[in-house]
């Protein structure tokens, strides 16, 4: 018996010993919420998805192409935006160093919040954890510092997520698509309908901004046509604008290569209109006028386009302000090589501000009309809704368009949920009252007058 026993405690031992071996040899690290290897798979570029929300001055010093860099405040919050199918578990990891000396840091998703202590002096994947998203559609990671050591908390190379939340697919800004139009946002437009066979030489529309819709980086472009385009921009917390530009027929992004007699010329223009040329996106003539416009207050817009002298069309720009009650000429541009009345009709609204791409904006486009050269006035009451590459390339789903009642209405950017379909039409209720517009009285073209 005794025997026996001996060889009884020999097999346990060596049972003992065969479990000790196995699980000291297993490569795989593990996670430090339980046995399970976090699944990273995804990168998300974080120069095209993060924003530093508490601060416009210090996104411009984080945020990088390259990643998060330059981070030294513990009160700078960063928000990492990406968009899920399904929700359930997410997986999470940073790809970060800190080499000036230990940190520790703060990240958020959702409801939870796990404090990370980052030491490592070279680029790392660290394993943050497990996150529940409670919904589908767009969500957000949040990360501040909480320590540190030296003068930098640290640098973010690569967001990397996984997990069951993710395996439907999930949309973000990814690295072959531009980080610059990406943060900006997706730029939604308006083509109104028009009346067949009718030469239009005025077009008139109102917007209005609902009150904390008027972001920095906005332009509610309201007068589009086929050479240019009308609106009121917010340029600054200080500084809003009247903008009205006329492109050249020479295409380039260069307005110093537009050769003499393709160039925009100014014949006139408002007091306090400011005048020159742009480019980037086209060249030609801009014109802009710093006015302190009001959100909730009604704006209306006027341009008038007529073929003109030596194959040429003069466009001109009047705008309406309730602060002022009488129409005020913002400038009159003659474009070269352009024998034409109005056409191709719009509106767009877009953010030109990457620091802003986290803010969501909407305006009110309301009683479109035109008038065609038999003295007629038209109402549009129909129109289709588009966005840009930046949307159709699905870098960013927050873009949406419809009407309410006798309005049209563009939101974009803010990360929001519900989007649109592009390319459908929308129809508003008629106002049928037309423009009370004296023409005969609006202001002329002063002394510069060509």
């Amino acid at each position: 018996m005794k025997n026996y026993k001996k060889s009884i405690d020999k097999i346990v031992l060596a049972l003992i010993s065969t479990c000790i071996l196995a699980c000291s040899s297993d490569k795989k690290p593990l996670n430090p919420e339980g046995n399970k290897e976090l699944d990273l798979s995804i990168m998300i570029p974080p120069g095209g998805n993060s924003w530093v929300i508490n601060s416009i001055e210090q996104d411009a010093v984080l945020i990088h192409d390259s990643g998060i860099h330059n981070w030294t405040a513990l009160d700078d919050i960063i928000r990492i935006y990406f968009h899920t199918k399904l929700t359930g578990e997410l997986h999470l990891g940073l790809n970060i160093k800190s080499e000036t000396g230990p940190s520790t840091i703060k990240v958020t998703v959702g409801n939870t919040t796990k404090n990370v202590a980052v030491d490592n002096t070279t680029y790392k994947n660290v394993e943050i954890g497990r996150f529940d998203i409670t919904k589908s559609g767009y969500n957000f990671i949040e990360i501040q510092g909480l320590q540190k050591k030296g003068e930098y908390i640290g640098d973010i190379n690569k967001i990397l997520i996984g997990g069951p939340a993710t395996a439907s697919g999930i949309s973000f800004v990814p690295e072959e698509f531009s980080f610059h139009f990406g943060r900006r946002g997706p730029s939604v437009h308006l083509t109104y309908k028009m009346p067949e066979n009718k030469d239009v030489i005025y077009f008139y529309n109102e917007i209005t901004v609902p009150q904390g819709e008027d972001v920095v980086g906005s332009y509610f472009m309201a007068n589009g046509f086929g050479e240019g385009y009308f609106g009121i921009q917010v340029n600054s917390d200080t500084e809003r604008r009247i903008l009205f530009s006329v492109w050249s027929p020479f295409v380039t992004d260069d307005p110093s290569t537009i050769p003499d007699d393709y160039k925009v010329i100014l014949l006139g223009k408002g007091e306090g209109v400011t005048d020159g040329s742009f480019g980037g996106e086209g060249s030609g003539g801009q014109s802009y006028k710093v006015f302190d416009w009001k959100s909730e207050n009604t704006y209306k817009f006027l341009l008038k386009g007529e073929p003109s002298v030596n194959n040429s069309t003069d466009y001109t720009a009047y705008f309406y302000a309730p602060e002022e009650s009488e129409w005020k000429l913002i400038a009159s541009f003659r474009r070269p090589h352009t024998n034409t009345y109005l056409k191709r009709f719009h509106s767009f609204l877009e953010n030109f501000s990457t620091h802003t791409g986290f803010i969501s904006r909407k305006g009110k486009y309301t009683n479109q009309w035109v008038y065609d050269t038999q003295d007629q006035w038209h109402e549009l009451t129909t129109a289709k809704f588009t966005a840009d590459a930046t949307a159709r390339n699905k870098a960013r789903l927050d873009y949406a368009g419809g009407v309410k009642g006798n309005s049209f209405y563009m939101r974009n950017c803010g990360f929001f949920d519900e989007n649109t379909t592009m390319n459908i039409e929308f129809s508003r209720t008629s106002n049928g009252i037309k423009p009370n517009i004296d023409f005969s009285s609006l202001p002329n073209l002063g002394s510069q007058q060509n």
